[in-house]
């Protein structure tokens, strides 16, 4: 008996012990319970409903349609077309400024290689008349010039024969001379057969004007009273009839 009462008693302080417990953790579970309440009573407004269920709620979706997508899309790619395009009309309007200011340069060259090329012709032009001038001023100082008297004239007459090569030296045609005419270039005659005919010897040597236009030297004066023509158109005779004016000894 003893033994069983014991074990009873036993059985009962056990299970009082086990109720314990389980009051403990509903009572624990509670409290739990009420943390969380609380915390979700301040995560949300105090006006806020909220719907309780069975499933978790699923997280929301954003509305954004593929039509949009593509919107979207087509205004970026647009976007950058118009950029490309501003950029290429960029380059463009460069490679034209670019061009014309090559152009204008081109031309600015072309008309100062012009304008120096005309400033050299011309100075090239200047410097010829000035070389022609010059040669003209020697020319002219290197003619021989011969005093105007009868040794200048013989002298001079000779000269203008050798170009032409009309023989007569200077003691043949001085002594026809001085026999002719005494070494007057105007001396005419006015009474032989030749003046009685119309035609009269004329000048230092005597020639009848017919004589002098036939046997006239280029070079000289078509004067028949100018002395060196006279003796020119009278050796060119002489050479002709007798073979030089130094053959000539008399009226011929």
């Amino acid at each position: 008996m003893p033994k069983n009462i014991l074990t009873r008693g036993y059985r009962r302080s056990l299970d009082r012990a086990q109720q314990l417990n389980r009051a403990q953790k509903v009572a624990f579970a509670g409290v739990g319970t009420l943390g969380v309440t609380a915390v979700a009573l301040a995560a949300f407004p105090a006006g806020a409903q909220t719907t309780t269920t069975s499933e978790a709620a699923p997280a929301a979706k954003v509305a954004y349609s593929s039509q949009q997508q593509i919107k979207d899309v087509h205004a970026g790619v647009a976007d950058q077309l118009a950029g490309a395009s501003q950029k290429v009309a960029a380059i463009e309007a460069q490679k034209e400024a670019a061009a014309k200011q090559a152009a204008a340069q081109k031309k600015a060259a072309a008309e100062k290689a012009a304008a120096a090329k005309k400033a050299a012709a011309k100075r090239e032009a200047k410097e010829t008349a000035s070389r022609s001038a010059k040669r003209a001023e020697v020319k002219k100082a290197s003619v021989k010039s011969y005093p105007n008297n009868l040794d200048g004239w013989i002298r001079e007459a000779r000269a203008i024969l050798a170009k032409h090569d009309i023989p007569g030296t200077y003691s043949g045609i001085h002594r026809n001379i001085i026999r002719e005419s005494s070494g007057n270039p105007k001396a005419i005659n006015d009474w032989d057969i030749n003046a009685i005919n119309g035609i009269p010897s004329k000048g230092l040597l005597q020639v009848i004007p017919p004589t002098f236009k036939a046997y006239h030297v280029a070079g000289t004066s078509w004067d028949i009273y100018d002395p060196v023509a006279n003796i020119a158109a009278a050796c060119n005779y002489a050479a002709d009839k007798y073979g030089s004016m130094d053959n000539v000894n008399s009226a011929y």
